[in-house]
């Protein structure tokens, strides 16, 4: 680390699991393996999307954004875990923790927007299905998708604009696999209010209002289905969005569990209760992008068929 006048910070620390080496020979293993399940899955579903002309639909479209999405997200971060895991001193420079930072803030806003445009779409099949192609024409569900990964780069933007012009003077040391931006801004010997209020709000635009635009969605698709008169017409109506809830049910619920567990209390504890946590916010980056085409897969028919003709054809 180089410090001058209180402001230049030439690298971070990460401690990751440093104090515990035979976890990390362990979990390098693990985190590799689900790497390359996401690469694999979220690849396979972003080929099939491309390549069988049935999937060409914005359901489909959306679906192929996320693919890409997860595996642009789990990138920015696992290679640098990996390589975490074995090397003796973990060190990142200050540009490179900024760029990784700004990645995780993107990719994760962007796909909190993109589930609800997906939720849209969603509801629009169901509740509106003879509007269906009119409403969702391509010339609106490209923009769409276009119009999520803005919001999420004009986000992180913003936010990390504002945390690498404060003052880093003391500990450059980061008690955490990656660059996470609170973590970070701990570090600043300067006022971080901004800071924070400007992240309250992101989180409130960019987590809560996507939300409540899903719940409202789906009180309506919900409302659709129930009037529908026959079991088989509700089984077929639901299937069609079964896929999505369970995914924005793992995001999401993945991301309260991270953010709403109870601390320990027992001082003794605290550093199991440290190590549980590193560990928490790591599975959270790899867990969700990992499920996603698992569910898409087996949730769904003509995801299902896509891959096997893609099989065949290869």
């Amino acid at each position: 680390m180089e410090v001058a006048n209180q402001s230049t910070v030439a690298e971070f620390v990460l401690l990751g699991l440093s104090d515990h080496p035979t976890l990390e020979k362990t979990f390098f293993v693990l985190i590799l393996l689900m790497y390359l399940v996401i690469l694999l899955g979220n690849g396979v579903l972003i080929l099939v999307t491309i390549l069988d002309s049935h999937l060409h639909t914005p359901m489909y479209f959306f679906l192929g954004n996320l693919s890409f999405l997860d595996i642009c997200y789990t990138t920015s971060s696992i290679p640098l875990v990996l390589d975490g895991f074995l090397t003796p001193r973990k060190t990142i420079s200050f540009s490179g923790c900024a760029v990784q930072m700004f990645l995780s803030f993107a990719m994760g806003a962007t796909e909190c927007v993109l589930l609800g445009m997906m939720a849209f779409d969603r509801y629009v099949a169901i509740c509106n299905p003879l509007r269906y192609p009119v409403v969702m024409s391509k010339a609106a569900y490209v923009p769409m998708a276009m119009s999520s990964w803005v919001a999420g780069g004009t986000n992180s933007m913003v936010q990390i604009s504002l945390a690498v012009q404060l003052p880093f003077c003391g500990d450059n040391v980061i008690n955490h696999f990656t660059c996470e931006i609170l973590a970070v801004l701990k570090l600043a010997c300067a006022d971080i209010s901004i800071n924070v209020i400007s992240m309250g709000v992101a989180n409130v635009i960019f987590l809560g209002v996507p939300v409540l635009f899903i719940f409202v969605s789906y009180i309506f698709i919900l409302s659709t289905i129930l009037r529908i008169p026959s079991a088989e017409g509700r089984k077929k109506a639901f299937s069609t969005c079964s896929a999505h809830l369970t995914v924005v049910i793992v995001f999401y619920g993945t991301i309260l569990f991270m953010y709403g567990k109870p601390k320990s209390k027992d001082p003794l504890g605290a550093d199991k209760q440290d190590v549980s946590d590193k560990l928490i916010s790591l599975f959270y980056g790899v867990l969700t992008p990992m499920l996603n085409p698992i569910i898409y897969s087996l949730r769904n028919k003509d995801v299902k068929a896509a891959v096997k003709n893609l099989v065949v054809r290869k």
